[in-house]
């Protein structure tokens, strides 16, 4: 019975360090494989999109490798930081009323991204847009 006991706790912490060297191997290959900013100079076009009617258009200058950067360079948006990143609340002075479950959604050429603004690579002649929403 002791024997068993033994057994039972080695299996567990070998198992235990397979799992944290696993863990380790997956964040090493998205580091080494994760999307990249272009680097150097560029220009991006972003549509800001307060409702149907009402839109407004910008080409950015920036050096930014991702959006959320790009963005705060221009004093566009503001929100809170979090665990992904930027989560954008206001744009050009216009606040999303969480309570009215309004949030800002951020698209490239009308597709919906999966990221976060800072975590959202840019290269030179891309477009995003950034459209006020409603759950």
């Amino acid at each position: 019975m002791l024997e068993s006991g033994k057994n039972n706790r080695k299996i567990l912490i070998i198992a235990g360090i397979c799992l944290v060297v696993l863990a380790i191997i997956f964040v090493a290959i998205y580091g080494v494989f994760m999307p990249r900013g272009q680097a150097g100079e560029k220009t991006i076009g972003l549509t800001v999109v307060f409702s149907q009617d009402n839109q407004k258009e910008y080409k950015i200058h920036t050096d930014a490798e991702n959006l959320g950067d790009a963005l705060k360079e221009e004093k566009l948006v503001d929100g809170t930081q979090g665990e992904y990143g930027l989560y954008i609340e206001t744009v050009d002075g216009v606040t999303a009323d969480a309570s009215n479950q309004e949030w800002w959604c951020i698209t490239k050429g009308g597709e919906t991204l999966n990221t976060s603004a800072d975590l959202t690579p840019i290269a030179d002649g891309e477009h995003y847009e950034l459209t006020l929403s409603k759950w």
